[in-house]
């Protein structure tokens, strides 16, 4: 019998001062039987960095070739493509010849180093391509918020990020490992 997911709801109130975004999202998360509550709370925190109105996640593991959260277009044009974790080195160049952005939460420690060490250079042509480093210790706190129902506030301001409940704050400073080059993927997308 196939294990199912465990359905998680969260009430995120995001106020992102850099960007100017202000929402309360409701959302249903569900939790693949592999999948840690730290990865989860990765995942949540993608969203809160990029939420907007048509922010989605999608099936993530349950389906290859998906990311963990994606952002269309009105003509299904793939505007954002956000995977968390140690994604693989094919799937995030086919990920940049399909989607405008690609952005990556890498997360696991010394796992992550090693990772970034072994493909980031590989990845160094894909101009759409932005990787952030999440410290061990910001994603383990980020786990212990993890409840099958959450309130969930995130503040963002002048680049610090704050994720609180009503216990506890989670400070988390993601470290660029990668930016994305502005306008060249645009051009051959609008070719």
């Amino acid at each position: 019998m196939a294990l199912k997911a465990t359905i998680f709801k969260a009430e995120l109130t995001v106020s992102d001062t850099d960007r100017g975004y202000y929402a309360t999202h409701a959302l249903t998360l569900a939790r693949h039987p592999s999948e840690t509550d730290e990865r989860m709370m990765v995942r949540l925190l993608a969203f809160a960095l990029h939420a907007s109105d048509n922010l989605q996640f999608t099936t993530g593991l349950s389906t290859e070739g998906e990311p963990d959260l994606w952002q269309k277009s009105p003509s299904n044009e793939i505007d954002l493509w956000i995977d968390v974790g140690l994604p693989d080195e094919k799937q995030l160049r086919r990920a940049c010849g399909r989607a405008r952005q690609v952005v990556v939460y890498a997360y696991g420690g010394n796992k992550a180093s090693i990772w970034w060490a072994k493909t980031g250079a590989a990845l160094a042509r894909c101009d759409n391509l932005t990787v952030f480093a999440l410290a061990h210790e910001a994603t383990g706190e980020l786990a212990a918020l993890a409840a099958r129902g959450m309130n969930i506030a995130c503040m963002v301001s002048d680049g610090e990020i704050w994720l609180s409940d009503a216990t506890k704050n989670v400070g988390v400073e993601p470290t660029a490992w990668m930016t994305a080059r502005p306008g060249k993927h645009a051009a051959a997308n609008a070719r």
